[in-house]
Protein backbone atom coordinates (compact mmCIF):
# COMPACT_ATOMS: atom_id res chain seq x y z
CA UNK A 1 0.00 0.00 0.00
CA UNK A 2 1.46 3.36 -0.96
CA UNK A 3 0.72 6.93 0.10
CA UNK A 4 -1.69 7.43 -2.81
CA UNK A 5 -3.77 4.44 -1.66
CA UNK A 6 -3.87 5.78 1.90
CA UNK A 7 -4.96 9.22 0.68
CA UNK A 8 -7.77 7.63 -1.36
CA UNK A 9 -8.84 5.44 1.57
CA UNK A 10 -8.91 8.50 3.83
CA UNK A 11 -10.95 10.45 1.27
CA UNK A 12 -13.53 7.67 0.86
CA UNK A 13 -13.79 6.88 4.58
CA UNK A 14 -14.02 10.52 5.61
CA UNK A 15 -16.81 11.27 3.13
CA UNK A 16 -18.74 8.16 4.11
CA UNK A 17 -18.42 8.71 7.87
CA UNK A 18 -19.30 12.40 7.60
CA UNK A 19 -22.40 11.67 5.53
CA UNK A 20 -23.49 8.82 7.83
CA UNK A 21 -23.51 11.36 10.66
CA UNK A 22 -25.36 13.96 8.57
CA UNK A 23 -22.50 16.44 8.95
CA UNK A 24 -21.60 19.11 6.43
CA UNK A 25 -17.92 19.83 5.88
CA UNK A 26 -18.42 23.07 7.82
CA UNK A 27 -19.98 21.29 10.81
CA UNK A 28 -17.27 18.61 10.89
CA UNK A 29 -14.57 21.28 10.63
CA UNK A 30 -16.17 23.10 13.55
CA UNK A 31 -16.31 19.92 15.66
CA UNK A 32 -12.71 19.02 14.77
CA UNK A 33 -11.55 22.62 15.35
CA UNK A 34 -9.90 23.01 11.96
CA UNK A 35 -10.53 24.94 8.73
CA UNK A 36 -13.12 23.55 6.33
CA UNK A 37 -10.51 23.68 3.56
CA UNK A 38 -8.52 20.99 5.42
CA UNK A 39 -11.56 18.69 5.35
CA UNK A 40 -12.10 19.50 1.65
CA UNK A 41 -8.49 18.59 0.80
CA UNK A 42 -8.70 15.32 2.73
CA UNK A 43 -11.97 14.35 1.03
CA UNK A 44 -10.52 15.10 -2.41
CA UNK A 45 -7.62 12.72 -1.82
CA UNK A 46 -5.15 15.60 -2.27
CA UNK A 47 -4.58 16.35 1.39
CA UNK A 48 -1.53 15.26 3.34
CA UNK A 49 -2.90 15.68 6.88
CA UNK A 50 -0.74 15.87 9.95
CA UNK A 51 -1.10 13.32 12.70
CA UNK A 52 -2.66 16.03 14.87
CA UNK A 53 -5.35 16.67 12.23
CA UNK A 54 -6.05 12.96 11.84
CA UNK A 55 -6.49 12.73 15.61
CA UNK A 56 -8.91 15.67 15.60
CA UNK A 57 -10.98 14.19 12.75
CA UNK A 58 -11.03 10.73 14.34
CA UNK A 59 -12.15 12.21 17.66
CA UNK A 60 -14.86 14.35 16.04
CA UNK A 61 -16.22 11.25 14.23
CA UNK A 62 -15.74 8.90 17.24
CA UNK A 63 -13.61 6.46 15.24
CA UNK A 64 -10.01 5.28 15.38
CA UNK A 65 -7.33 6.66 13.08
CA UNK A 66 -7.02 3.10 11.77
CA UNK A 67 -10.65 3.22 10.62
CA UNK A 68 -9.97 6.46 8.75
CA UNK A 69 -6.89 5.10 6.95
CA UNK A 70 -7.86 1.47 6.29
CA UNK A 71 -9.23 0.13 3.03
CA UNK A 72 -12.92 1.13 2.92
CA UNK A 73 -15.26 -1.69 3.91
CA UNK A 74 -17.81 -2.91 1.45
CA UNK A 75 -21.40 -2.13 2.28
CA UNK A 76 -22.34 -5.80 2.04
CA UNK A 77 -20.20 -8.87 2.53
CA UNK A 78 -21.49 -12.42 2.15
CA UNK A 79 -19.35 -15.17 3.58
CA UNK A 80 -20.48 -18.61 2.56
CA UNK A 81 -20.45 -21.17 5.38
CA UNK A 82 -17.26 -22.78 4.09
CA UNK A 83 -15.52 -19.37 4.07
CA UNK A 84 -16.15 -18.59 7.76
CA UNK A 85 -12.81 -18.88 9.57
CA UNK A 86 -12.80 -21.60 12.24
CA UNK A 87 -10.16 -21.77 14.97
CA UNK A 88 -9.83 -25.12 16.72
CA UNK A 89 -8.80 -25.12 20.38
CA UNK A 90 -8.45 -27.65 23.18
CA UNK A 91 -7.12 -30.38 20.88
CA UNK A 92 -9.95 -29.74 18.41
CA UNK A 93 -12.72 -30.25 20.97
CA UNK A 94 -13.68 -26.57 20.80
CA UNK A 95 -14.40 -24.78 17.52
CA UNK A 96 -14.53 -20.99 17.40
CA UNK A 97 -16.25 -19.64 14.26
CA UNK A 98 -15.11 -16.03 13.63
CA UNK A 99 -18.33 -14.36 12.48
CA UNK A 100 -17.12 -10.83 11.70
CA UNK A 101 -15.79 -10.35 8.18
CA UNK A 102 -14.68 -6.80 9.15
CA UNK A 103 -11.98 -6.20 11.71
CA UNK A 104 -13.14 -3.60 14.22
CA UNK A 105 -10.99 -2.86 17.24
CA UNK A 106 -12.48 -4.25 20.45
CA UNK A 107 -15.45 -5.93 18.76
CA UNK A 108 -15.71 -9.70 18.29
CA UNK A 109 -18.56 -12.04 17.41
CA UNK A 110 -17.83 -15.75 17.67
CA UNK A 111 -19.88 -18.93 17.52
CA UNK A 112 -18.54 -21.48 20.00
CA UNK A 113 -19.04 -25.24 19.64
CA UNK A 114 -17.79 -27.00 22.77
CA UNK A 115 -17.77 -30.80 22.91
CA UNK A 116 -19.25 -32.43 26.02
CA UNK A 117 -16.82 -32.24 28.94
CA UNK A 118 -14.45 -29.86 27.13
CA UNK A 119 -13.25 -26.45 28.23
CA UNK A 120 -11.46 -23.44 26.81
CA UNK A 121 -9.72 -20.54 28.47
CA UNK A 122 -10.81 -17.11 27.33
CA UNK A 123 -8.26 -14.36 27.01
CA UNK A 124 -9.16 -11.02 28.59
CA UNK A 125 -10.27 -8.61 25.87
CA UNK A 126 -9.40 -4.91 25.62
CA UNK A 127 -9.93 -2.79 28.76
CA UNK A 128 -13.50 -1.56 29.07
CA UNK A 129 -15.09 -4.32 26.99
CA UNK A 130 -18.18 -6.27 27.92
CA UNK A 131 -18.85 -9.81 26.74
CA UNK A 132 -22.30 -11.27 26.14
CA UNK A 133 -22.53 -15.06 25.97
CA UNK A 134 -25.78 -16.43 24.54
CA UNK A 135 -26.29 -20.18 24.87
CA UNK A 136 -28.04 -21.55 21.80
CA UNK A 137 -27.92 -25.23 22.72
CA UNK A 138 -26.65 -27.18 25.73
CA UNK A 139 -25.09 -25.67 28.81
CA UNK A 140 -21.90 -23.69 29.24
CA UNK A 141 -20.39 -22.84 32.61
CA UNK A 142 -18.46 -19.60 32.42
CA UNK A 143 -15.88 -18.82 35.05
CA UNK A 144 -15.24 -15.09 35.51
CA UNK A 145 -12.54 -14.24 38.03
CA UNK A 146 -13.29 -17.49 39.88
CA UNK A 147 -17.08 -17.04 39.98
CA UNK A 148 -19.08 -19.76 38.14
CA UNK A 149 -22.14 -19.00 35.98
CA UNK A 150 -24.13 -21.82 34.34
CA UNK A 151 -25.70 -20.61 31.09
CA UNK A 152 -28.44 -22.84 29.63
CA UNK A 153 -30.01 -22.69 26.15
CA UNK A 154 -31.70 -19.32 25.74
CA UNK A 155 -29.82 -17.69 28.66
CA UNK A 156 -27.54 -14.68 28.28
CA UNK A 157 -24.59 -13.94 30.54
CA UNK A 158 -23.13 -10.41 30.44
CA UNK A 159 -19.73 -9.97 32.09
CA UNK A 160 -16.65 -7.75 31.98
CA UNK A 161 -14.74 -8.97 28.93
CA UNK A 162 -11.47 -7.58 30.20
CA UNK A 163 -11.44 -10.02 33.13
CA UNK A 164 -9.90 -13.50 33.23
CA UNK A 165 -12.55 -16.01 32.11
CA UNK A 166 -13.05 -19.56 30.79
CA UNK A 167 -15.80 -21.69 29.24
CA UNK A 168 -16.67 -25.31 30.09
CA UNK A 169 -19.35 -27.57 28.65
CA UNK A 170 -20.95 -29.12 31.73
CA UNK A 171 -23.64 -30.94 29.73
CA UNK A 172 -23.75 -34.30 27.97
CA UNK A 173 -24.01 -32.98 24.38
CA UNK A 174 -22.12 -30.41 22.32
CA UNK A 175 -22.88 -26.90 23.54
CA UNK A 176 -23.31 -24.07 21.04
CA UNK A 177 -23.09 -20.43 22.10
CA UNK A 178 -22.54 -16.96 20.66
CA UNK A 179 -19.97 -14.67 22.20
CA UNK A 180 -20.28 -10.95 21.46
CA UNK A 181 -17.57 -8.60 22.76
CA UNK A 182 -18.16 -4.84 22.65
CA UNK A 183 -16.19 -1.87 23.92
CA UNK A 184 -18.34 0.11 26.36
CA UNK A 185 -19.56 2.72 26.34
CA UNK A 186 -20.12 2.04 22.66
CA UNK A 187 -19.91 5.27 20.60
CA UNK A 188 -23.17 6.28 18.92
Amino acid sequence: MDNEDIAQYLAANLQKLRKQRNLSQDKLAEQAEMPRSTITHMESGDGNPSLANLCKIASALSVSIEELLSRPRRECTLLKAEQVPVVKKSAGRVKVHKLMPDRLRGIEIDRLEISAGSSMGGKPHLPGTKEYLVSLDGEVTVSVEGEQHCVYAGDILAFPGDQKHAYRNTGKTTAVALSVVLPLPYPT
